[in-house]
């Protein structure tokens, strides 16, 4: 499976953006979606992640992030979206999506996941 990200960009404090990870070579809904981003002292921070049509298709957030980010499946376009809202400043960083079948008590975990994209850049500044 290949994973491309999109819609990172610079927005001001306050404003939103919406990430989108296309995927080729296999169908994104039968899979976890996670995203990711590094983040001082750690590697790559859990921001969210959709599981698998199968297993329910429900979101999940990282707890600082829930309320402002929403994670969703287009699985007409093989796409899975990160609606980011109220972007703040320390929400800046490189947003990566990654797929992989991990059970719900891994899902922030990154080694659980084994496709993963380029990254697409998210600055918020004024």
């Amino acid at each position: 499976v290949q994973l491309v990200e999109s819609g990172g960009g610079l927005v001001q404090p306050g404003g939103s953006l919406r990430l989108s990870c296309a995927a080729s070579g296999g169908t994104l809904s039968s899979y976890t979606v996670a995203w990711f981003r590094p983040t001082p002292g750690k590697e790559r921070e859990f921001v969210a992640a959709i599981r698998a049509s199968g297993s329910g298709g429900a979101a999940y957030y990282g707890d600082a992030l829930k309320g402002r980010f929403t994670s969703s499946g287009d699985n007409g376009k093989n796409t899975a979206l990160l609606q980011m809202d109220n972007l703040r400043t320390e929400d800046t960083g490189c947003y990566y999506c990654a797929t992989g079948q991990p059970i719900l008590s891994a899902l922030g975990r990154p080694d659980m996941y084994y496709y993963w994209g380029q990254g697409t850049q998210v600055t918020v500044s004024s």
